[in-house]
């Protein structure tokens, strides 16, 4: 067995610590975030209080008036934001196995009491919130300020009209996530960042800069730049506007400044706005591309009467797209394979609360594996999403919706579609058309209405008119039938899901030979971490590692690289996923939408019905799903290195699979895989050579010998490449489980109370290999100050609460995850312990 922790890369390591860097060294400045400079994090000190359907099946009544503000809250939860309150379980096994089998559904209020200097009354005052689920309705003072219930959307509300600047306010927020259905786990609560935001009257509006680079070579780029002004005064009022350009740094550090407008003098009357277009030349332009993400960033700024009253910050890239349905996407004139990966928002063992150290390294980790594009699936993602991939060199494919008109559940997008479709779907591309790592926009995610030729072309009008800069596609799971009625020509790009079949006879049609097609959603692969079994990939709710498994809807990822060998028109893919996730845990989920991979197709659709029927009456114990390529504690699972070999060729990698503990099977046939980027390899038991085997291109993405005989021992693969040697790996037979181990992804964190160490524990046996097929019951305890956050093994089985310290071990490994008690510093010490086994411990430091 392989004898060293799971670590990524050396360059990967330092990425980490350089994205630590980032968030030190940007904390205290403005370009935290992007616009007005004014703003605060309004994170802390909220009290929370749960109504409704509560978390062990009963209901509490909804008491009248909690938005007042001489209601009484001091007996509320404190909680600090982000906020989800349906992670903490309990799971139980009545609930939906496609929600995560967490009790989600409820009414959460929450209540904050704070004060703005007596200074404000001259400001206008906004509250920015990044996503709340769902429905959420805000009271200030007692007053109604509004409401925003597609609990994915960022939105802005205005506190100016009932805000007491120099006295204490009451801000409450309802959100009802009783009255919102899902396919898989949303989350409930204030789930993502809230933010206090400052102006003057006169100001850059909300989502208020667009720039667009029409023009670029290596001699210069020009660079278009909108600005929409804001006059919420009652008076005329006269204002000048300069927008600068400079680098920015890879800390979001300013550098040299690059180019700056000439002042724009405006009238702007009372109340309403003004457009204001500028075009700047950037010299020798330093373009963003995957490798090289450089940015740069506009700050606007507007007077009135010779003194700034706004300032506006704006980060950019220069960067040409262009999508052809022949040579490919093209990015600054360059051919990209998109390698893409599809993730729902939630964060594993956190939930939906979102949180920046868990982003990073969920995506530093598809970095290694060679993932270059992300699918925000099936919804708009967290704003920090979006800055990580113009930072880290990401695609993002940008989504929308999951349901139009017609819903796929009761009450899922459906309900609010009618009222609420234009204002979300501008909200996205307002909110994001900025961002260089965006270069697709999707509208739905296999919706009802895929043959709606006059829905699909208003959708995709609504983009087009607030960007035409991108191309906007769908992911189709009925793409004959889009294609056919129609519907399919209003978009820009084909996105099709899994069915591919059909792709020869479209790319003949006169209507679809010059538009481009990709890969939306693919392979949908399923498999546990560290399970193997012959001759039947399914047992005790857990799925065989052998990679084969699929509904039947997908296929395995290597036949999904052999469907893109033979379309190498094709722009790429988005794996479905990158990570496992809470909910849908295909195929033992009785969740009926399933059906709708098979709409057209009634013989399947039949026989999927009767396997559903038997799924719900055996209740199934799964509730995370089993698609992803790392698992849900963030552990790779095989299929990790087999996308890492074939998106990272240069890369050599070497992995040997299953594992070599199978005292019960001595001479029975234990098939060996072995995923290489390499060429050919030569697989050797105990010395002994097996044989060696070469791939055919385009045919073969991994290398097996079906008919190997177990011994124990030591299984070693030496793989070549143009004949030379190129990669090896060994897996060895380990004696029993003895010892504990510990290892921090990193030594020391920020005592801010939200920056996270992720550390993994393995079973050893005395020699220090892993032991693949342990499962000890360990408790984690912590000394000095820290915090345990939660807790994990990857088990999509596992019942037990991700607050536990107390967690069972699933196939040797198990993930502890631990902050700093917020402002203070020292040294945190984890320790975990296991009956007959020697306990571990590690320290991570804190600091300021």
């Amino acid at each position: 067995m392989k004898c060293r922790f799971f670590t990524i890369s050396l360059f990967v390591a330092f990425f980490i610590n350089f994205l630590c860097g980032i968030n030190t060294v940007i904390a205290q400045k403005p370009i935290d975030r992007m616009g007005a400079a004014n703003f605060t994090l309004f994170d802390d000190a909220w009290q929370f209080s749960r109504y409704g359907m509560q978390a062990d099946g009963t209901k509490k009544d909804e008491p009248t008036g909690l938005e007042s503000v001489s209601y009484n809250d001091a007996g509320w939860q404190k909680v600090d934001l982000p906020h989800d309150w349906a992670i903490s379980g309990p799971f139980r096994i009545e609930l939906e196995g496609s929600t995560g089998k967490l009790p989600w559904k409820g009414i959460g209020w929450y209540r904050k009491h704070f004060t703005v200097p007596a200074t404000d009354a001259g400001k206008k005052v906004f509250i920015d919130f990044d996503g709340a689920m769902a429905y959420a309705k805000i009271w200030l003072n007692g007053h109604y300020i509004g409401t925003w219930p597609y609990g994915y959307t960022s939105f802005r509300m205005d506190l100016t009209p009932y805000l007491l600047p120099g006295k204490e306010n009451v801000l409450a927020v309802r959100l009802d996530t009783e009255s919102w259905d899902s396919r898989w786990y949303p989350g409930a609560g204030i789930y993502r960042h809230v933010w206090l935001v400052k102006t003057d009257y006169v100001h850059v509006a909300h989502w208020g800069t667009y720039i667009t680079t029409p023009e670029v070579s290596d001699q210069k780029a020009k660079v278009d730049i909108a600005v929409t002004v804001a006059n919420e005064s009652q008076k005329q009022q006269q204002a000048s506007v300069r927008t600068v350009v400079y680098e920015l740094d890879s800390f979001n550090r300013y550098k040299t400044m690059v180019v700056a407008s000439s002042p724009t003098n405006i009238t702007l009357s009372a109340g309403n706005q003004k457009d204001i277009a500028s075009q700047l030349i950037v010299p020798n332009p330093k373009r963003w591309s995957l490798e090289k993400p450089q940015r740069y960033v506009a700050i606007t700024t507007v007077s009135v009467a010779g003194k700034t009253v706004d300032t506006y910050t704006t980060p950019f890239g220069i960067r040409t797209l262009e999508f052809t349905a022949r040579n490919g996407f093209l990015l600054n004139g360059k051919r990209v394979e998109v390698q893409g990966t599809c993730n729902h928002h939630d964060l594993g063992a956190l939930g939906a609360a979102f949180n920046l150290s868990a982003l990073i390294r969920q995506l530093v980790m598809l970095k290694d594996m060679g993932c270059n594009a992300l699918r925000t699936s099936h919804n708009p993602p967290a704003p920090e999403l979006l800055e990580l991939a113009d930072k880290m060199g990401f695609l993002v494919w940008d989504e929308a919706f999951d349901a139009w008109k017609k819903g796929k559940r009761k009450n899922d997008y459906n309900k609010l579609f009618d009222e609420w479709h234009e204002k979300d779907l501008t909200a996205l591309v307002r909110r994001d058309r900025n961002h260089p790592s965006v270069f697709i926009w999707s509208i739905g995610n296999e919706v009802m209405e895929q043959q709606n030729v006059e829905l699909t072309k208003h959708l995709v009008d609504i983009v087009h008119n607030t960007d035409p800069t991108r191309p906007v596609s769908n992911g189709y799971n009925d793409p004959d039938g889009g294609r056919r009625s129609g519907a399919a020509v209003a978009l820009d790009i084909m996105g099709v899901n899994y069915f591919f079949n059909q792709q020869p006879v479209w790319d003949a049609d006169p209507r679809y030979a010059n538009k481009p097609t990709i890969g939306s959603e693919t392979s949908s692969c399923v498999s546990s971490r560290g399970e193997y079994y012959f001759g039947n990939d399914y047992q005790n709710w857990q799925i065989s590692s052998y990679d084969q498994a699929k509904p039947g809807w997908g296929c395995s990822p290597d036949q999904q690289f052999r469907t893109n060998a033979k379309f190498p028109h094709l722009l790429g893919e988005f794996v479905w996923t990158g990570f496992d996730y809470l909910g849908e845990p295909t195929p033992y989920n009785s969740d009926e939408t399933n059906l709708l991979n098979f709409r057209t197709d009634s013989s399947k659709k039949a026989e999927l019905e009767a396997e559903l029927e038997k799924i719900r009456k055996s209740r199934p114990p799964s509730r995370s799903s089993y698609f992803g390529i790392i698992d849900l504690a963030g552990f790779p699972k095989d299929r990790f290195y087999s996308y890492q070999s074939h998106w990272r060729p240069s890369l050599p990698v070497a992995h040997i699979f299953p594992h070599w503990n199978w005292e019960e099977r001595i001479d029975s046939i234990v098939p060996v895989n072995v995923y290489t980027s390499g060429d050919e390899a030569e697989l050797f038991l105990n010395g002994k050579s097996l044989g060696r085997k070469k791939k055919t291109e385009g045919n073969d993405f991994r290398l097996m010998w079906d008919d190997v005989k177990y011994v124990p021992g030591e299984l070693k693969v030496i793989c070549y490449k143009g004949g030379k040697q190129w990669a090896t790996d060994i897996v060895k037979t380990t004696g029993a489980a003895a010892k504990l181990a510990l290892q921090p992804d990193r030594k020391q964190i920020k005592n801010d109370g939200s920056d996270l160490a992720f550390i993994t524990l393995k079973v050893q046996d005395a020699e220090g290999l892993m032991v693949p097929r342990s499962h000890p019951m360990v408790t984690f305890d912590i000394e000095g100050p820290g915090e345990i956050v939660a807790t994990d093994n990857g088990d999509a089985t596992s019942f037990v609460s991700f607050q536990s310290h107390e967690r069972p071990v699933y196939n040797g490994m198990a993930l502890v995850i631990v902050k700093a008690k917020k402002g203070q510093t020292g040294t945190i010490k984890v320790t975990a312990r296991g009956e007959g086994l020697t306990m571990a411990s590690t320290s991570i430091n804190t600091k300021n």
